[in-house]
């Protein structure tokens, strides 16, 4: 891999961290395979991708030559198959590690052993996603924030079999499209969701405990310098990638109390209430 620069990318999953890592690629200028195993998915992927892109073009951000560019790099694909070429696969596929390791097991027989397989994975463990795979060392993590387009972090996971080279080659890839990559070790949470637990966690103990409510822990968050509050900021990752990644790292810790999820996180999960996307949460959305 050395001096390697990778021309031909492609996205699996093309839920909301599939789409925005989609478009940050083509934004870039690649030509970008993405695959789905829903083809409904894909196709409203497409259709989110071009009204994003066309509301751009309105605001004067995009001209018209740009937008129907970006429509033409942006190739779905209907297997695993059809990624065969791609030199650096990201995998956006929901927090699932059976899921994800059975993916990885496959493009590891799909692919030239030189292609780069990485996952966007928020808290499992990248060693453990790598597990079935022939090649482990090609297998890197790459956690990316919603949205995208607006934030710049990239949290870069060195597994157990990552070389350093390969991490500082992605970090080098990262920052020509405007990324602020960091390197992390592949531990639970990483750091960024390692930290966030309290701060999720707090805030439901303080509206359980009756202190205040969730409008007002936002609210006097919000004065206090933070860009959201706990409740606002989960509805908008989605409260069952919240979810995912406080038991992900209350698992991987060992049970340790701090990091144990609140009920109420699972019983939103389990009644639909996601946050935005699906239009109820922690609050209501039109």
């Amino acid at each position: 891999m050395t001096g390697q620069t990778w021309k031909s990318p492609a996205v699996i999953g093309t839920g909301t961290m599939g789409r925005g890592i989609m478009d940050m690629l083509i934004t870039a200028g690649y030509q970008v395979k993405a695959f789905d195993n829903c083809k409904k998915n894909r196709i409203s992927a497409r259709e989110w991708l071009e009204e994003r892109w066309w509301k751009l073009a309105e605001k004067g951000k995009k001209t018209l030559f740009e937008v129907e560019s970006m429509q033409e790099r942006l190739m779905l694909v209907d297997s695993l198959q059809g990624l065969s070429d791609c030199d650096f696969i990201i995998e956006a596929v929901p927090e699932d590690l059976l899921l994800k390791r059975n993916i990885f097991h496959q493009l590891d027989s799909l692919t030239s052993a030189e292609t780069v397989l990485a996952t966007n994975t928020s808290s499992l463990s990248v060693t453990s996603i790598s597990s079935k795979c022939k090649h482990p060392e090609r297998v890197i993590g790459l956690h990316f924030f919603n949205p995208v387009w607006r934030l710049p972090l990239v949290e870069v996971v060195e597994s157990a079999h990552t070389p350093l080279e390969l991490v500082q080659q992605a970090m080098s890839w990262l920052q020509t499209m405007g990324k602020e990559p960091i390197h992390v070790l592949d531990t639970p949470g990483f750091i960024v969701n390692r930290v966030a637990r309290p701060f999720h966690l707090e805030a439901y103990r303080i509206v359980g405990e009756g202190l205040a409510d969730k409008n007002q822990v936002d609210r006097i968050l919000r004065s206090a310098g933070f860009p959201m509050g706990p409740f606002e900021l989960q509805d908008l990752i989605g409260i069952d990638i919240n979810y995912s990644a406080s038991h992900s790292v209350y698992e991987g810790f060992h049970y340790d109390p701090r990091f144990r999820p609140h009920p109420e996180q699972r019983a939103l999960v389990e009644s639909g209430k996601l946050g935005r996307k699906s239009g109820k949460g922690h609050y209501i959305y039109e």
